[in-house]
């Protein structure tokens, strides 16, 4: 009996020392690692989403009515200014033409005659005047009827780039039809809509910092090797959707870009005293961003922050914490709310030299 009191014993001292040895190593395990946010200058650089416009971009309608006789061009073709395109069935206006001149003909014989009279005293002197306004008049309809005749031949109004045929050749077009398009694609206006917040920090710091310069983000992924610059903004903002147009102009010397084309604007502001904070010490919830801050107890304490920029793994925080805030790194599954936790305290800088920052 003896014997087996003190193998109990020695049995209740192994487990207390197990038990307390495994408690501590516990403890080591939820040592946490805690920061503050870094406070500092950077940039960040936004993307709208964008529309490409030609920087002239018309429709070619027919001006008279008639059979399309010839097309002198394809589809997809570079023209050059005052390049014959289309020509629509003359044989009317050449016949007006003719007719017009022959009245124009009659009208300049009778009126040397009657000048002729006029200076021999036969007849008045408003009888020449009126045979003068016949010879005007009948100017005039000549000059009329070329430009009708001028009207059925549609030329190029400026270099550029044709679309595709809205008519085929021998088709009957009306006064006004639409027979293609035209694009100047030598230069593009590209035209995005940016936030007010965004327009304010632009106008901000517009001019000191030259900020005027933007890229342009390809539908493929690919930046556009050629810069733009901001040269219009619209005078007002949307009421429905808070946002105010921007139009940048960029050089388009190899004809890559053609009208309607899509993309991103990459626009860089500067942020001065920049709260940021790495994007894996927060969470969201119901489309929240939320972080854990300890307490002056160390207990953990979920807070809102509203995001203003959002850069390679890290986040710019708008608002929600202040620079003295610690904030909970990693584990964030492992707390729960009021928890107290043990933690080593990390350097702001030295957590944000471990990420991919990029920032002045």
């Amino acid at each position: 009996m003896k014997r087996l009191l003190i193998l109990l014993g020695f049995v209740v001292v192994i487990c207390n020392t197990g038990c307390h040895t495994e408690t501590e190593e516990k403890e080591e395990e939820k040592e946490f690692l805690v920061s503050s946010p870094l406070q500092r200058d950077t940039t960040v650089t936004n993307q709208f989403v964008c529309q490409i416009h030609a920087y002239q971009h018309i429709e070619l309608r027919a001006l008279e009515k008639g059979y399309l006789q010839k097309i002198f061009v394809d589809e997809g073709q570079a023209v050059r200014k005052g390049q014959l395109m289309f020509q629509i069935l003359p044989i009317q206006y050449q016949a007006e033409l003719q007719k017009a001149q022959a009245e124009a003909n009659f009208a300049d014989v009778e009126y040397k005659n009657t000048k002729l009279l006029a200076d021999s005293n036969i007849v008045s002197k408003n009888e020449l005047a009126l045979a003068k306004a016949k010879l005007d008049k009948a100017k005039a309809e000549v000059s009329l009827a070329q430009v009708h005749l001028g009207f059925t031949e549609v030329r190029a109004p400026f270099d550029g780039i044709m679309d595709h045929f809205q008519v085929r050749l021998g088709s009957l077009v009306d006064e006004g039809d639409l027979l293609t398009t035209l694009s100047d694609n030598s230069q593009m206006w590209v035209y995005f809509n940016v936030p007010e917040a965004e327009y304010l920090n632009y106008k901000t710091h517009a001019q000191q910092e030259n900020l005027n310069h933007v890229n342009l983000l390809l539908a493929n992924n690919q930046v556009f090797n050629q810069p733009g610059v901001v040269k219009t903004i619209e005078a007002d903002f949307n009421n429905e959707t808070g946002n105010i147009a921007f139009r940048a102009t960029f050089p388009n010397p190899n004809g890559l870009l053609r009208h309607g084309e899509t993309g991103n604007i990459q626009m860089t502001l500067p942020l001065k005293n920049a709260m940021i904070i790495p994007q894996k010490a927060t969470f969201e919830v119901l489309e929240k961003k939320y972080v854990y801050v300890i307490d002056k107890d160390n207990k953990v304490r979920s807070r809102e922050v509203v995001i203003g920029a959002e850069l390679p793994h890290i986040f710019v925080v708008r608002s929600g914490l202040n620079k003295d805030d610690k904030i909970l790194l990693e584990g964030l599954r492992q707390v729960k709310e009021n928890e107290k936790i043990h933690y080593k305290f990390v350097k702001p800088e030295s957590v944000v030299s471990n990420l991919s920052l990029y920032a002045e």
